[in-house]
């Protein structure tokens, strides 16, 4: 296939994707709680109910000491009165950046009911004690892939990895509490919340949560 049927190709099947035809979630904004993070739990707990696949995986957005945005998917480790919660190694790009400019922002996206959710604000790392309790309730699998390490270095090739995640299994089911240094927890301590709910016939709901000196203030957004 030449490179201009595959671009064909590729905008044909873009263009036959269709969005929000049927299963959209309703959602009364003058029904909703005085703080986004109750919502949030709320939606969350409806996603998975709804069938939605890893609805705590999310998109993290950093920037890196020349200003420039990086992305990344990741999972969401916790969500509670301190913020949400997430992790990752200290040395790792988005680890790296966070360290430049402690500023992050969310995206949550679950299809099931076209419902999104952005989430921004500042962004503190644990101690290494909560860090490690991080990992310790993790899988095997994380434990593993923690040890592997070296995440967003140049790799070699993948016999290497493969190498490294060998030992890195080995020693994660042998030591099941095994430190791992550059390891951190991170938390979002959010300004900003927004809860958008698709519909149809494009009249979006969109509610945004921003935190004053008097708590938080809610308003409608125009789609």
């Amino acid at each position: 296939m030449s490179s201009d049927e595959q671009q064909q190709a590729f905008r044909a099947v873009l263009r036959e994707q269709r969005t929000w035809d049927s299963g959209l979630g309703r959602f009364e904004a003058g029904d909703v709680p005085d703080v986004p993070l109750v919502l949030f739990q709320r939606w969350f707990v409806e996603a998975a109910d709804a069938g939605q696949v890893e609805p705590h995986a999310m998109t993290l957005a950093t920037v890196d000491g020349a200003g420039r945005p990086d992305v990344r998917t990741l999972l969401l480790h916790d969500a509670d009165e301190h913020g949400w919660h997430f992790a990752s190694h200290a040395t790792s790009a988005k680890g790296r950046q966070l360290a430049v400019s402690p500023w992050a922002a969310l995206g949550f996206y679950w299809s099931a009911q076209g419902r999104q959710v952005r989430v921004r604000g500042a962004v503190s790392a644990a101690g290494s004690a909560e860090s490690r309790a991080d990992l310790a309730v993790r899988s095997t699998g994380a434990l593993a892939a923690a040890l592997t390490g070296r995440q967003s270095e140049v790799l070699g090739s993948t016999e290497e990895l493969a190498r490294a995640s060998q030992a890195a299994w080995e020693r994660a089911r042998a030591e099941p509490d095994a430190p791992v240094p550059t390891w951190t927890a991170y938390v979002l301590d959010a300004d900003e919340v927004e809860f958008f709910q698709g519909d149809a016939q494009r009249r979006h709901v969109r509610l945004r949560y921003r935190r004053t000196d008097s708590g938080w203030r809610r308003e409608l957004l125009w789609p």
